[in-house]
């Protein structure tokens, strides 16, 4: 397929080189938070220290050719957790065992109801406005916030594979349409808060569709799947109901990341007909690494004129891939979504969690600096 000359110009996510959203934790960053863990430190310093490793990281994003700019996570432990934690009527316990990944176990934090939802002053927003004030007053970059999906909070609060292990959500809801009414309402007010706050990027980071990918994780659902796909489906678009018509949201759809390691396998074949056909965002960041993400066929069904990222460069690999075989899967892609509508980017990020994967900031950067190369031979 040849290319085309000329391209829509793009002032807002997603870019032709686009990134998910977290980078690997610095040394220094990592030592300040095990400090702080053992009440060695307050909280003071470790924002000190928070601060000093964002505004580094935002400085190499921008070197580094990336159109938008994040904190890379940094003030966080976990991609959703922390955001969930973040919530009215959402706390912070610990189980026995953390969630199963294949060849690992993740560490054993969990998000559990303890009354109703809402969203009010919630901190992410705070976190925004720190990295706002690099992006306002330079033209070439807009800051851009990550949150996980509402469809990713249900599926924590009512965990569709075990009813018992959160069945505290019951205790405040008399059912779960009334639940994702009143989380909807939550993520409107986060965004509206973030929106007044200068936000125009939005990115909500979704792994609650990746059981449902999987034909052994579905065996283990107590719930009808096509119920939860419409459940999850509407937590999602609830949320987006009413956003100003400048306020970008997009999804990454991921099969799971911790510390280099996978939660499901699949094809978006399943759920393609929910949540690229349906669902009322933007643009899709979309994970097609390796062979577990299946072939391109599911993106005939994104709607005309939607963007898809194509995340065929590995965020979980130190390897380099080959630029010319990275170029010829986003022509491949071509068949099923006009080139005009498409995008790079890594898989997703490179530490899901503080923990971070198993490759050097050196090699990140590489990745990076392989995504723009990309995108300048496609799009030039």
């Amino acid at each position: 397929m040849t290319t085309p000359t000329t391209f829509t110009k793009r002032t807002n996510s997603p870019f032709r080189a686009d990134f998910v959203g977290s980078f690997l934790r610095p040394a220094e960053l990592a030592n300040a938070r095990n400090l702080h863990r053992k009440g060695l430190i307050d909280d003071l310093q470790l924002k000190q220290v928070e601060d000093k490793c964002i505004i580094e990281l935002i400085a190499k994003q921008k070197a580094h050719g990336l159109k938008a700019i994040t904190d890379g996570e940094f003030r966080r432990s976990y991609w959703h957790l922390d955001f969930m934690w973040g919530l009215n009527g959402i706390e912070h316990i610990t189980r026995e065992h953390g969630y199963l990944f294949v060849g690992i176990e993740s560490r054993n934090d969990y998000a559990v109801l303890k009354g109703k939802i809402s969203g009010e002053n919630h901190p992410f927003v705070e976190h925004f406005k720190f990295i706002q004030q690099f992006a306002k007053d330079d033209p070439s970059v807009i800051a851009r916030q990550t949150v996980p999906s509402p469809s990713q909070v249900v599926a924590t609060l009512i965990n569709f594979s075990n009813s018992e292990l959160n069945s505290s959500w019951k205790e405040f809801y008399q059912s779960e349409e009334e639940l994702i009414a009143d989380l909807g309402k939550a993520y409107q007010q986060v965004f509206a808060d973030l929106y007044a706050a200068g936000c125009r990027s939005i990115q909500i980071d979704d792994c609650s569709w990746s059981s449902l990918l999987d034909p052994e994780k579905v065996k283990t659902y107590q719930s009808d799947i096509k119920h939860v796909a419409n459940l999850l489906l509407k937590a999602n678009n609830l949320a987006l109901e009413n956003k100003p018509e400048d306020l970008v949201i997009t999804t990454h759809l991921c099969r799971g990341n911790y510390r280099s390691h996978y939660f499901s396998s699949g094809p978006y074949d399943s759920v393609a007909p929910y949540v690229f056909a349906k669902e009322n965002v933007d643009a899709f960041y979309l994970e097609y690494d390796d062979e577990r993400s299946g072939s391109f066929e599911a993106l005939k069904f994104i709607p005309e004129g939607k963007q898809v990222v194509l995340g065929v460069i590995t965020s979980k690999k130190p390897e380099l891939e080959d630029l010319d075989k990275v170029v010829a899967r986003i022509q491949e892609a071509s068949q099923y979504v006009p080139l005009d509508n498409l995008c790079v980017s890594p898989q997703c990020g490179f530490a899901s969690t503080e923990e971070g994967n198993d490759l050097t900031e050196q090699q990140q950067w590489d990745k990076i600096d392989l995504v723009v190369k990309a995108a300048q031979k496609v799009w030039g």
